[in-house]
């Protein structure tokens, strides 16, 4: 796991090992294999898109979670888990519907909405469950 030093803007952080930016301003595509790694980080929360290529309110909703990711990182990592294919994952979240945003702290679910979003609601829901980042 890579550490940012305090001193250092995290925008600038890159991975110890490749080189690559750690935030990229673009969600990741989150698989179970590496899914612990990111919901466990004590000190970033997650935000997880829950969403399905054949689902046309998801893919409404992209182009929001994109601009909020490059808004919000790197206070705040984003993903995104195609439920179809990473089932596992949709089965421990307890996912019905989607889109559905599950915002994770510590590895554990903090908040969660169903229902697609656009900048403005996604922003003004962030903010109310992630108070830090009210600000950005």
């Amino acid at each position: 796991m890579n550490r940012v030093p305090v001193d250092k803007p995290a925008r600038d952080a890159k991975c110890g090992r490749c080189g690559q930016p750690l935030f990229s301003g673009h969600p990741m595509t989150m698989t179970a294999s590496h899914f612990a790694a990111h919901a466990n980080a004590k000190d970033l929360p997650l935000l997880i898109d829950f969403w399905a290529e054949w689902c046309g309110p998801c893919r409404m909703m992209a182009p929001a979670f994109e601009a909020a990711a490059r808004e919000f990182e790197p206070r705040l990592r984003f993903a995104k888990v195609n439920s179809d294919t990473e089932n596992e994952l949709a089965v421990r979240f307890n996912i019905r519907s989607i889109p559905t945003l599950v915002l994770v702290r510590d590895g554990r679910e903090a908040a969660r909405v169903s229902g697609a979003m656009q900048l403005p609601q996604l922003r003004q829901w962030i903010a109310a469950h992630l108070p830090t980042a009210a600000g950005y």
